[in-house]
């Protein structure tokens, strides 16, 4: 079934394809490292919370295990680096172990639900960061993996520094997006939801509830392991604490910020996330309770982020009450969708 954007989304067509533009634009106008380094970082983190949202959001399983396939995105890539593999080779070798690990950890969790998905991932996720700290030949253990970012070339142009580092990064980071924002907009992304929504209406429907969990599950592993190859770029090399939870806490983090149900959310969030850990490590002498405080806040009073907030007022704005059944991403709600889609 094709599927005709309406005007009021078609409006904002020119400035999404206006948004990698400007990414790439950046160096022209600043030169500056730290500037570079901050955009840089937003885009990995930003990449890698998007990539859990596809599952929190959108599917409605909560991981505390994603930290993982960013680990096995980064410490892959280095390895392959190592034993001299290219960049582009390093990379897809990287990302698809990352998809595997995702299909076998997926067929043993998302059959759980809840606090049991969430404990399982976050086990296998610790059991991961344990086997990194012990394997020392192999893993480097607290030191880490390094050294081995100078052979990371493309076409002749390093992308381990600097402004071709910038561009790399900013390059994946816009296909992966547009990727991610294709499948959500597809017959998938409203299956997705509809599971989210209600997943007993869903089985009724004949809907494979858990296939489309798995397939959810690996999907965001491929794109957390692209979030974690950028990560080894951006740091210099691979190490133990990409796989300990605190890294899924961060992402999960993100998404509280900007919020799960607009697609760029969790890129607001990681940019909010940032400043936030600069400012009060900057100001104060207590990250943790400050951060800690504001979880608080968002989760008992706000209970959304800024971004879902500012897309609520948007659409009771924009959007009148007879099209009122839409999603956060202009979509028709999601069983709707979801049945009009199966009936074509």
């Amino acid at each position: 079934m094709n599927r005709i954007a309406s005007p009021r989304s078609a409006r904002w067509l020119p400035l999404l394809h206006l948004a990698p533009v400007l990414l790439f634009v950046v160096p022209w106008f600043t030169h500056a490292g730290g500037t570079l380094d901050l955009i840089s970082f937003v885009l990995v983190y930003g990449l890698f919370a998007m990539s859990l949202n596809l599952l929190v959001g959108y599917t409605g399983l909560v991981s505390f295990g994603h930290a993982m396939f960013f680990a096995v995105g980064a410490y892959g890539f280095c390895l392959l680096l190592q034993a001299g593999w290219g960049l582009i080779p390093a990379m897809l070798g990287a990302i698809g172990s990352s998809a595997l690990l995702a299909c076998v950890v997926g067929a043993l969790s998302v059959r759980l639900q809840e606090i049991y998905f969430s404990f399982i991932t976050l086990a296998l996720a610790m059991l991961l960061y344990n086997v990194i700290e012990i394997w020392t030949p192999v893993t480097g253990a607290d030191q880490g993996l390094t050294g081995m970012m100078g052979q990371a070339t493309l076409w002749g142009v390093g992308v381990s520094g600097g402004i071709g580092r910038y561009q790399f990064i900013a390059a994946v980071f816009c296909v992966s997006a547009f990727a991610m924002y294709a499948l959500i907009r597809s017959s998938f992304g409203a299956t997705l939801r509809m599971v989210r929504d209600n997943e007993q209406r869903c089985i009724h429907l004949g809907v494979n509830v858990y296939l489309t969990k798995l397939a959810a599950f690996v999907v965001a592993g491929f794109f957390g392991a692209i979030a974690g190859v950028m990560g080894t770029l951006l740091v210099s090399g691979a190490f133990p604490t990409m796989a300990f939870w605190t890294t899924s806490a961060d992402a999960i983090f993100a998404i509280l910020l900007g919020g799960s149900r607009v697609f760029y959310g969790p890129l607001a969030g990681a940019l909010l996330w940032r400043v936030l850990v600069d400012g009060t490590t900057r100001y104060t002498g207590n990250t943790s309770l400050v951060l800690g405080a504001i979880i608080l806040v968002i989760v008992l009073l706000v209970r959304k982020g800024p971004v879902d907030r500012l897309n609520d007022w948007w659409q009771a704005r924009k959007v009148g009450p007879v099209h009122s059944a839409r999603d956060a991403d202009g979509n028709p709600a999601a069983l709707d969708k979801a049945t009009e889609v199966r009936s074509c």
